[in-house]
């Protein structure tokens, strides 16, 4: 069993000096997702298409221009019979007929439906500009939580494998001392299960460790297994004020906007469904030019025929009444208004608390590292004593394995600590609609 674990964990050490990889510092990864990450591509896909929605092709302002041609051909055998009893037979009597026109269609007033619907397919662009913008929030955050907690188990994988460091020179030293009959076999014994969990410890920490680099390179958008180091340096914004980061969210948080987005988007369609009760004008013209050639079936019949003229025209319709449908659907749309209103105001509330939820655990997070930092620092006070005591054989093994168990929970707590502050932060700040501005990841 020792043999299989001293292997693959050299075969890790051996793979983790192959790959002396380039540090991935917190600029350099918000860079690559803004770039690579698949969600971000899709919402600059949707964002582009909302802006050819908005444009003046859309609108309805614009005429539409249509042109027309066509050419018929008739072959008919004809018998005419006059009052004086005359009989003119023609056979096979070709007839040819063309035609060509270009016709405008243009719409003077349609009750400001028109109006209405432009300005909604404007609000309609900003709505989709604030939700990529809250897209880009949800992959930063996602982002940050992949990067530090690469950054975790990195630290977490140092406190084990120094655990296992001295583990295994525990071990060594159990060893000389039985030889040198200064110790029991039991010494020895309780020293390899210390090194076969540790190692096994660490192990299982690698694993993890390459587990999250692979969640990390999903979100950058690049391939699963490239090699991949982080910044574990962590700082935090210290000029954060619970009032001030109230008031930033109500005035800038992107579900709130998005909120009061929608309330607008309502507003336009009641004027919209409203334009039904009242008459649209439309103006038509046109330019055409038509010829026809046939054979003659008497001496008055022409034998050519061409006209060209310009056609103009003004059209009024107005549904003076559509059985209800209209007023249905502006009462629909006044209930749809009216439940956008109560979800803003939801949101608010909502907001407010989730404001004031973050910032208790952010606070918590603070002293939480503050304290986990300190107890590192007694920790290690405790072990180094307890290390020379055991060196000096003046307290057992048990005593010692105890110390160093009590240093590594130390530092692994507060590795997460560390951590869980930061995040903590981030979800403040996007809560607060600054997330996108702030240079201190």
């Amino acid at each position: 069993m020792r043999n299989k674990i001293g292997i693959i964990l050299g075969f890790l050490l051996t793979g983790y000096s192959f790959h002396a990889q380039e540090l991935l510092s917190k600029e350099k990864a918000v860079e690559l997702t803004l770039e690579n990450n698949y969600d971000i591509r899709i919402t600059k896909n949707n964002l582009e298409a909302a802006k050819n929605n908005k444009s003046i092709y859309n609108s309805g302002y614009l005429p539409t221009v249509t042109g027309n041609a066509g050419a018929n051909y008739t072959n008919n055998d004809t018998d005419l019979e006059f009052q004086d009893g005359t009989i003119n037979s023609v056979t096979g009597a070709e007839s040819k007929s063309y035609n060509a026109s270009v016709g405008l269609n243009y719409t003077l007033f349609n009750g400001f439906n028109r109006k209405n619907t432009f300005k909604r397919l404007k609000e309609s662009y900003n709505l989709t500009e604030l939700q990529a913008r809250q897209v880009m929030e949800n992959t930063l955050i996602t982002l940050f939580i992949a990067y530090y907690e690469v950054g975790r188990l990195t630290e977490n994988e140092s406190t084990q494998k120094q655990a296992l460091t001295i583990s295994k020179e525990r071990l060594k030293r159990a060893k000389y001392s039985f030889d040198y009959g200064q110790s029991t076999k039991l010494e020895v014994l309780n020293a390899e299960v210390d090194v076969n969990n540790d190692s096994i410890t660490y192990i299982d920490v690698r694993r993890q460790l390459n587990n999250a680099k692979r969640d990390l390179n999903v979100v950058l958008g690049r391939k699963v297994n490239t090699p991949v180091t982080v910044d574990t340096n962590v700082l935090y914004s210290e000029d954060l004020v619970l009032n001030s980061i109230l008031s930033q969210a109500n005035a800038n948080n992107a579900n709130l906007l998005q909120s009061q987005k929608n309330i607008e988007l309502s507003k336009l369609d009641v004027k919209i469904n409203q334009s039904g009760w009242m008459p649209n004008v439309s103006l038509t013209s046109s330019y055409a030019w038509n010829k026809s050639n046939s054979d003659a079936t008497n001496a008055f019949s022409p034998i050519s025929n061409t006209r060209t003229g310009l056609n103009a025209g003004v059209n009024l319709s107005w549904n003076i009444f559509d059985g209800g449908r209209t007023k249905t659907n502006v009462t629909n749309a006044r209930i749809a208004l009216d439940t956008q209103e109560i979800r803003k105001n939801q949101l608010e509330e909502q907001l407010e608390r989730d404001v004031n939820n973050a910032w208790e655990t952010y606070q918590n997070s603070l002293f939480s590292l503050k304290v986990q930092e300190q107890n590192v620092q007694t920790n290690k006070l405790n072990f180094e004593r307890s290390n020379e005591r055991y060196k000096l054989g003046q307290i057992s093994s048990i005593d010692f394995r105890q110390a160093q168990i009590n240093l590594i929970n130390a530092e692994l707590n507060r590795n997460n600590a560390k951590y869980v502050a930061k995040n903590a932060e981030l979800q403040l700040l996007q809560l607060a609609g600054s997330l996108l501005d702030n240079n201190n990841f």
